[in-house]
């Protein structure tokens, strides 16, 4: 079976990620954009149909990071619920953010609609099992928070009950949220590329930016290609950030992120398992996501990764033993992929998006940004433009650096230790 382990994300069976035509590099442009998902392709859409010259440029082949290789939950998540928002940012922050995520969340499903975007989008809502009995207790005071200031309509289900949601008895019950959904991100980021090129921004792939300077009315741009001149920059290149920028090496964290595809399974299983064909979540620390592929053949099933050492095909049989405690008959289930990406966290766990030096940068979307960098990105054209639309949240001050930090995240075994022990101890983290 471990012969036939394919390396390549699930989603690229149905939507590669593309090797674009060599284009020439134009010296002078508007704007340039460096990194080609999510962010930096809706980025390019609002400033290209507003007339702006575009240039998009990526080190690898545009969606080839986490946009194309996460698990596909449109979320618009935030890591901290919304009491410990509420007393570190204030009650009206928080109040902003929470409707902003469901403004998000709505702006994406209308997005999808109309641009006629083929992503597999199901609003089919997600459901988030309780590790521990506190933390079903401590859902049900966030789902009273939540249908009280933001009519979001989240359930919570018994553990008595919770068959009607999953066919495990692994979790204490749990709550289902009906406003999320979930999408083909292959097939998502492939359509945004579309979008973007007829609407005629330029991409160039696996075309590295190495140095951006500016020289006060114009910014000089160095790529592995050639120079160019931009009137305005923006940075989005999130968990994929490298070198070449190491003041935004300092700030943001990259972690992996792995996933498995078991085989196809029976329809019947299939239908025991995810009765109502959400997605799926919980309430541990070191937590897991999975769903059913989008046409509901076989689970995806991903985690973080915990170490860096062995053989990654071994990883992704320790996942399964992972899937294997919450649906034991699967313990010997086959697996057809293995992959992982990169996300990106700040500080305090929020997306942003900031102005340094005269560039401006969309990210930190903390494992939540199939909606939120879509938004975010979006938001930050509008701004470039002067269109009352990149009204947000989000923009903010740039994050702190990250003391002894330097872009390599030698603290993390530590972290993920600290995680795991909190699990133990039933430390409760709400998603």
């Amino acid at each position: 079976m471990a012969d036939e382990l394919k390396t390549n994300p699930y989603w690229w069976d149905a939507a590669t990620p593309r090797q674009l035509p060599e284009t020439e590099v134009e010296p002078v442009c508007d704007v340039v954009i460096v990194g080609a998902g999510y962010a930096g392709l809706s980025a390019a859409l609002v400033l290209a149909r507003a007339g702006r010259t575009v240039q998009i440029f990526d080190k690898q082949r545009p969606g080839e990071g986490a946009s194309s290789r996460n698990g596909g939950l449109a979320s618009a998540n935030i890591r901290m619920g919304f009491v410990e928002m509420a007393k570190k940012l204030g009650k009206e922050t928080a109040e902003r953010i929470y409707n902003e995520g469901k403004a998000a969340r709505e702006g994406l499903a209308e997005f999808v609609k109309t641009e006629k975007i083929e992503c597999d989008y199901q609003p089919v809502g997600r459901f988030v099992g309780a590790y521990r009995p506190a933390h079903y207790e401590a859902q049900c005071r966030e789902a009273d928070r939540l249908n009280k200031q933001f009519d979001i309509n989240a359930q919570v289900i018994p553990r008595s009950e919770q068959h009607k949601e999953i066919g495990s008895d692994y979790y204490h019950g749990g709550m289902v949220r009906p406003d999320l959904a979930g999408l083909h991100p292959g097939k998502f980021v492939a359509g945004l590329l579309d979008t973007v090129i007829q609407a005629g921004a330029t991409i160039h792939s696996e075309t590295a930016v190495t140095d951006i300077k500016n020289q006060g009315d114009v910014f000089d741009v160095e790529t592995a290609r050639g120079r160019v001149k931009a009137k305005q920059v923006i940075v989005a290149t999130n968990g994929y950030t490298d070198e070449s920028n190491r003041w935004l090496q300092r700030r943001l964290v990259p972690a992996a992120s792995r996933m498995i595809a078991t085989e196809p399974l029976p329809p019947e299983t299939m239908a025991r398992l995810f009765p109502n064909n959400r997605m799926m979540g919980e309430t541990r620390k070191l937590y897991h996501y999975y769903r059913p592929s989008p046409d509901g053949t076989r689970i995806l099933f991903g985690g973080r990764e915990r170490s860096w050492s062995g053989p990654k095909r071994d990883h992704a049989y320790h996942l399964r033993d992972d899937l294997a405690e919450i649906f034991p008959e699967l313990s010997n289930v086959g697996l057809s992929h293995t992959w992982f990406g990169f996300v990106a966290f700040n500080l305090d766990f929020l997306p942003r998006m900031f102005e340094r030096n005269g560039v401006h940068y969309a990210t930190g979307f903390c494992g939540s940004g199939v909606v939120w960098a879509w938004w975010v990105g979006s938001k930050l054209a509008y701004k470039l433009i002067g269109d009352e639309r990149a009204e947000t949240a989000f923009s903010s001050t740039p994050p702190p650096a990250i003391p002894f930090y330097t872009g390599t995240p030698w603290f993390l075994p530590a972290a993920l230790m600290w995680f795991e022990l909190q699990d133990k101890f039933g430390v409760i983290s709400k998603r």
